[in-house]
């Protein structure tokens, strides 16, 4: 087996997560799935196809993944999501990278393609990321924000790019979806907040528009049909969203602050 451990942050993934530890099981000995709290099977499954569960509370994306990281046992690690499912031609190419040694590079970046409900492969077209997911351990760390799923590299890191392609299965159904953007939606309030960050408040007429069309136009959902048309009006309501709940929070503090310095402050006539 190659010096590589496979992480995976998971809730309530049981119907998805044996899927993605199947796909890579012949290429790693220390699979780890990190839990935050499943009550729908997860951690059974994942501890039956042989990964090490171990459960830890929920402390937001980025620490989440660097609290996997440090449960790792091998000097290099392949990051996956519990949606993604690794095909038999980019597992192949994984494992040449190792056959021979060293790979050559620190740290890889892999194309991500979405595959929508009803696809049985991404599309031609489909919208895709190419994150560095596969990395020395040495060499890189998830940022630790709570919002901001990246690696961040050492400098110097030499990266390189894979040729196949991770396949991510993120919608279940439009409900869902919308569920989960709804919550990230709220980390990313938080998250500006934290950070004392000021949105415009022209962006609360502009957000929706801009992101429906960079998602229908820019992403290619328009050749992807009615489902693509959906999909894009979901990721322009959550980008609204997110702005909202920022203008919100803004104007409730200032409704507090024009109250007066304290309640112990105020008098009764």
């Amino acid at each position: 087996m190659p010096p590589l451990s496979i992480f995976i942050i998971t809730r309530n993934e049981a119907d998805r997560i044996g899927r993605t530890i199947q796909a890579v099981s012949g290429l790693s000995d220390d699979i780890v799935v990190v839990d935050s709290g499943s009550d729908d099977g997860t951690q059974a499954i994942a501890a039956g196809l042989g990964a090490r569960v171990i459960a830890n509370g929920w402390p937001g994306y980025g620490p989440q993944k660097r609290f996997a990281e440090d449960q790792c046992r091998h000097p290099w690690l392949l990051n996956l999501d519990a949606d993604e499912v690794v095909p038999d031609d980019l597992a192949a190419e994984i494992a040449a990278l190792f056959a021979a040694g060293e790979p050559a590079a620190d740290a890889y970046r892999l194309r991500i393609a979405e595959i929508f409900p009803g696809e049985p492969a991404p599309h031609r077209f489909a919208y895709a990321l190419t994150p560095v997911r596969l990395y020395r351990k040495d060499k890189g760390r998830y940022s630790p924000s709570p919002v901001h799923d990246r690696v961040d590299l050492a400098p110097a890191a030499r990266v390189a790019r894979l040729q196949g392609t991770v396949h991510h299965y993120s919608v279940r159904s439009l409900g869902e979806q919308m569920d989960k953007l709804n919550a990230y939606s709220d980390a990313q309030a938080d998250d500006l907040d934290q950070r004392g960050a000021t949105l415009s408040v022209f962006r609360l007429v502009a957000e929706f528009p801009a992101n429906f069309i960079k998602a229908y136009i820019g992403r290619r959902h328009a050749l992807r049909g009615v489902y693509g048309f959906m999909t894009a009006m979901n990721y322009a309501f959550y980008r609204y969203l997110r702005v909202a709940k920022h203008w919100e929070r803004r104007l409730q503090r200032r409704g507090q602050s024009s109250d007066g310095a304290g309640p112990e402050e105020r008098r009764d006539d």
